[in-house]
């Protein structure tokens, strides 16, 4: 069988892991041959389809980005299924992998309808995808993420300030949960919980009055309490709206109310780069043999997912149905020690 593989939306630490979990085993217990797809859908509208042999794969667990490339360009408006199965069928491919976030599987899923052969490997930092319990990247996201929030809290201790970092999560908070628990941020805010601009301040000076320098973790697209998400200008290849200037518009508001001298960091893309950790090695490690095993067994339409200790296939639609947002007992728990 003769098999592409893509990566598409947001670059994760991880990807290559995958690739590298996909050929080795593929090549090696069922004999089939493989090609990448350079920049995600882009390559499968354009046609840029390259051999992806044992060889190219070696040693690439540890490697961060991915060496096929991504991007976020749709199918859909650039020739759509009719497109991507003549160029299938030009390099005589069989079927399809493709690893990528909520945007991905839902065109993966499409093409599913559309009777193309796919299989889909569930990737995003940000860990907002249903039916798995966890996405590769988001361990190394939240390692990054805290030990930047580690770092800036002896600099906001050393002058007594307060310390607001702003990290990802446009509609879910499961980074700035996960960091903001672990580094011991004395404040939360994610966007399944709204917060009001008084009880923020009321953490912030409490934990002032207590000789601490308060640390808040903010997600991007964290909302006060009956306000608007803050938004740029500039919008991405989908039409959304760039987030981003939650942490500029945090920071100003506690040092305004309370006159305590604030200073934000917005982590940006330092969540994504860098080499994945142990954990998300394994994790699309195995997700990368798994996705190869449900293609050898036609398992069309379906995603690897973590279920437990397990992998498991699932169905696209379930995958793609809805965002894996955080409980708001999981918030609670972490709220007994704001302030």
């Amino acid at each position: 069988m003769k098999i592409a593989l893509l990566t598409a939306g947001g670059d994760c630490p991880g990807l290559n892991a995958v690739i590298r979990g996909v050929v080795l085993k593929g090549d090696r217990i069922y004999d089939h041959e493989f090609v990448g797809v350079k920049d995600g859908f882009r390559g499968l509208v354009e046609d840029d389809i390259v051999p992806l042999p044992r060889q190219r794969v070696r040693g690439l667990s540890k490697v961060g980005g991915t060496i096929l490339g991504t991007s976020r360009v749709s199918p859909l408006t650039n020739g759509g299924t009719a497109r991507v199965k003549e160029v299938m069928d030009k390099h005589e491919i069989d079927a399809l992998i493709a690893i990528g976030g909520e945007g991905t599987l839902t065109v993966a899923r499409m093409f599913h309808d559309d009777g193309i052969n796919v299989v889909g490997v569930p990737k995003t930092i940000d860990n907002d995808l249903s039916a798995t319990d966890r996405t590769f990247g988001f361990d190394t996201a939240v390692s990054v993420a805290t030990e930047s929030i580690d770092r800036l809290r002896t600099t906001g201790e050393a002058h007594s300030r307060c310390m607001v970092v702003e990290v990802m999560g446009r509609h879910v908070g499961w980074i700035a949960l996960h960091a903001g628990m672990a580094s011991g941020a004395h404040v939360i805010l994610i966007p399944e919980v709204p917060v009001s601009p008084e009880q923020l301040c009321e953490w912030v000076q409490h934990a002032h009055d207590r000789g601490r320098a308060p640390t808040v973790v903010v997600a991007e697209g964290f909302t006060f309490a009956g306000q608007a998400q803050v938004e740029s200008d500039q919008r991405d290849s989908f039409g959304r709206p760039l987030l981003g200037g939650v942490g500029d518009q945090v920071t100003r508001l506690i040092e305004e109310r309370t006159g305590i001298e604030t200073r934000n960091t917005t982590l940006g893309h330092l969540q994504r780069g860098g080499v994945p950790s142990s954990y998300d090695r394994v994790l699309a490690t195995r997700f990368g043999t798994a996705a190869v095993d449900a293609v050898s067994n036609k398992l069309w339409g379906t995603m690897v997912a973590l279920q437990g200790i397990d992998i498991a296939n699932v169905n696209l639609s379930d995958a793609t149905s809805h965002l894996k947002t955080v409980p708001r007992d999981q918030w609670d728990e972490a709220a007994i020690l704001f302030g």
